[in-house]
Order: C-alpha cells, then sequence, then structure tokens
C-alpha cells in the first residue's frame, strides 16, 4: 500500500482511520462514484478492511449505491443524507481554517 505523505486537514483533525480516510475520500470526490476497490485503493486502506465497515455505511445512509458496471457495484456520498452534507461543510470549514492560518503564518514570516 502506498503511504500519503500529505494528510488532508480532516485527518488531522480527526485521526486517521480507515474508515475516516474512505470517508476523507469520497468527500474530496463526492461528484463521483466508486466500486469499492478503487475507493479501497485511493483511500489507502485493504479491501478487507473496507468490507468491515461498508455495509455499515451503507444501512446508515451515509453511502448509497449508484450503478453497476459489469461485477462492480458504484456508490458515492449520499447528497441528500444531511450527516453527510454536515461532513462536507465541516470538511470545507477546516480546510479554510487551515489555509488561511498557514497564510498568515507566511506573512508573519516574511
Amino acid at each position: 500500500m502506498k503511504n500519503k505523505k500529505n494528510k488532508s486537514f480532516f485527518l488531522m483533525q480527526f485521526g486517521d482511520t480507515p474508515q475516516l480516510r474512505v470517508l476523507d475520500f469520497l468527500i474530496g470526490n463526492h461528484f463521483f462514484d466508486f466500486p469499492m476497490t478503487e475507493i479501497a485503493r485511493e483511500s489507502n486502506v485493504s479491501y478487507n478492511s473496507i468490507t468491515t465497515f461498508f455495509q455499515n455505511f451503507i444501512n446508515s445512509g451515509i453511502i448509497i449505491k449508484t450503478r453497476k458496471v459489469g461485477k462492480s457495484d458504484y456508490y458515492k456520498l449520499n447528497l441528500d443524507n444531511p450527516f453527510v452534507m454536515n461532513l462536507i461543510r465541516l470538511d470545507w470549514s477546516l480546510t479554510k481554517r487551515n489555509i488561511l492560518a498557514e497564510q498568515i503564518q507566511l506573512i508573519k514570516t516574511s
């Protein structure tokens, strides 16, 4: 598995667990759908790990199945779920806050 060098502000704030890595990837790509294998690869989580919690994400309405291509089911974040929309807002808020703090720090050191 590849090691992600630059963690997102979301993962830095809440921890680096397989569930949060999957959510972080899907939040960053919330307009697109993916098969589980690609979600695993892009999240840097093993496929076996994803299978332990993915059904819980579906059952709770966080992730929805969008289509089937061949043998693969495709999934994406459920943008109709208020919890998911709040996660996306939270991610943007963390990103904006941290980028602003980095810019202020750059100005101070210049």
